[in-house]
């Protein structure tokens, strides 16, 4: 049996250690939350003080950086980068490709499109389509 761990130098030089997640064999930071029924496929990255709840599903590629927030059932698709302090509310997908930025908040059952930038701080809410909805 293989280890279940792996050590990567971040750009100030120090060491974190990353955990193989049971389900998916993403990568989980040491002080990062992953519910056991959510699926982290490897090649995905989950940042120390982030939360993954139950049924999320992160799938390769993606980045969720430290404090970061992932509502149940939600989906960050392939190559999506989720910013720090940022939340994703229950069931909403998040497109491949897509960026959300630090602090910024998606709303439950939203629907972020490939390739979209929210920015930094901004509050998202949008119907089953896509379409966002007024504030």
């Amino acid at each position: 049996m293989g280890k279940n761990y792996v050590d990567i130098e971040d750009d100030q030089g120090e060491t974190l250690r990353y955990r193989k997640h049971a389900n998916g064999r993403g990568l989980v930071a040491h002080g990062a939350k992953v519910a056991a029924t959510a699926r982290v496929e490897a090649g995905a990255y989950i940042e120390p003080r982030a939360h993954v709840l139950e049924g999320a599903q992160i799938a390769a590629g993606a980045w969720i950086e430290p404090g970061a927030i992932i509502g149940p059932g939600a989906i960050i698709d392939a190559n999506a980068h989720i910013g720090p302090e940022a939340a994703v509310g229950a069931k909403a997908k998040i497109g491949v490709r897509s960026f959300v930025g630090a602090r910024a908040q998606v709303a439950g059952g939203s629907l972020i499109g490939d390739d979209e930038k929210i920015l930094d701080g901004e509050k998202i809410a949008t119907d089953l389509r896509g379409f966002r909805l007024a504030a």
